[in-house]
């Protein structure tokens, strides 16, 4: 059986990576309210993939107020066998700036084995991997199939508790496969077991009622972005640990990650110090992390001789797996009051919020995992942490708690800059990807 799906999937790259490219092609920028138009698009283009996989029921739900349509398409499992969930989304991040850009994001380009693009590895590669995964079983699964395609991931998924709420019932399964993490390493098959998870926060500075000449007024009298730059400068010790107090550290991971192949992965420049203490891994994964996002102030083509009256500032926290949002909330909250300099007036408004998660992997669903993705890979499959934030995980562990959740890559790796300029997918890892759920299917069937 395995010898047959290596095959099938064979056949079926030269359509995936057709298929790949046409959905990149489509700019579904969830965050952009003139992209309502596109992200429609992107749906209706992805419900139709699964249509020409077979699927006897492939719907576009945008019933929820304030949602984006998201896909759902259904394969009935037969008698006696589980049903598996397979998860990607559809929307992408913004692009940035398009001068640093390599090729245009939305002008997918092959180069030197990887596949360039907005959403190429976040995630619409997710998107065909299921997609592939249904063509080499021929559009007959072993086990029963539900493919549920979000359009609002790139935004925090705001409505997934109603979506959940009604249409809950269609997504039940015992399986849930979210391809939407990364692998540790290119050839390494990854299952992600713990997420931190994410608070955030407008903190404003305010010392004069309005602004004032810095050179009739300056000295003794304080600038709200000196403040602003000083109270932002405490969120971390001397170290560059956090220096919020109450914050959750969890168990130190069993992975780790060389310094010089993260500093790579980051981009940071020589001479550049690393911050914060513990392994890599431990700073990365277990251990909560502060990042000031923007500031609003004068820019530097517009500034005048003028003592600013207010400044503003976005403070991002992810937190380790064990804590809690809004507590959390409430700790970054009373820090930045309680470092306000020269008593300055500060403002905090609370922001989004986001559950990390822990998985425990025991059990004969995660068995069949390892014993797929190995095989796929030619390597054993490790479990690491990471770094960012999927809120929709925690959502999905409330609302299906007997399901095994299995947070795996489409062939993302620590190279693949999603987010950023140059986004790109590993193409050879993505075959390995598709093969790998195919086998899964395969290994859950007798499961």
């Amino acid at each position: 059986m395995s010898g047959d799906l290596r095959t099938a999937v064979r056949r079926a790259l030269p359509a995936a990576r057709a298929d790949l490219k046409a959905l990149i092609e489509i700019p579904s920028v969830s965050a952009d309210p003139g992209a309502t138009a596109e992200v429609s698009r992107s749906a209706a283009a992805t419900a139709e993939l699964f249509r020409t996989v077979g699927s006897p029921e492939v719907d576009i739900l945008d019933g929820v107020a304030g949602g984006r349509p998201a896909v759902l398409a259904s394969y009935p499992a037969p008698a006696g066998r589980p049903t598996v969930l397979l998860y990607a989304h559809h929307d992408v991040q913004p692009t940035g700036d398009p001068a640093a850009w390599t090729s245009p994001p939305f002008a997918p380009v092959e180069r030197d084995g990887r596949l360039y693009g907005r959403g190429s590895a976040d995630d619409k590669a997710g998107i065909v991997a299921h997609l592939t995964a249904l063509r080499a079983h021929g559009g007959r699964p072993p086990v029963g199939v539900t493919v549920f395609v979000e359009g609002e991931e790139e935004i925090g998924s705001p409505t997934l508790d109603a979506f959940l709420a009604r249409y809950g019932d269609r997504l039940a399964a015992d399986v849930i496969v979210l391809a939407d993490s990364a692998n540790h390493e290119i050839g390494t098959p990854t299952l992600t077991t713990s997420l931190r998870g994410l608070v955030d926060c407008v903190v404003e500075v305010r010392a004069l009622e309005h602004s004032v000449h810095s050179g009739m007024y300056g000295g003794p009298t304080p600038d709200a972005l000196t403040a602003l730059c000083r109270l932002l400068a405490t969120l971390h010790d001397e170290r560059g640990d956090v220096a919020i107090a109450g914050l959750v550290t969890a168990a130190p991971p069993e992975v780790d990650y060389a310094a010089d192949r993260f500093r790579a992965a980051a981009s940071v420049l020589d001479g550049v110090q690393l911050i914060g203490t513990g392994s890599i891994t431990e700073r990365l994964w277990t251990k909560p992390a502060v990042t000031v996002l923007a500031i609003d102030a004068a820019r530097v083509a517009d500034a005048s001789n003028t003592l600013a009256a207010a400044a503003r500032a976005k403070v991002s926290l992810r937190l380790a797996a064990g804590d809690e949002p809004q507590r959390a909330m409430r700790a970054l909250a009373e820090h930045l009051r309680a470092h306000a300099p020269w008593g300055v007036h500060v403002t905090v408004t609370d922001g989004e919020t986001g559950r990390p998660y822990g998985v425990d992997t025991h059990g004969p669903m995660f068995d069949a995992a390892r014993r797929a993705y190995a095989e796929a890979y030619g390597a054993k499959m490790v479990e690491t942490g990471i770094g960012g934030s999927i809120p929709f995980i925690a959502a999905f562990a409330d609302a299906y708690p007997d399901a095994a959740i299995l947070v795996t890559s489409a062939g993302a790796d620590p190279g693949c800059r999603a987010h950023g300029a140059d986004e790109s997918l590993h193409l050879g890892d993505f075959e390995r990807a598709c093969l790998a759920e195919a086998l899964l299917l395969a290994e859950l069937a007798g499961a």
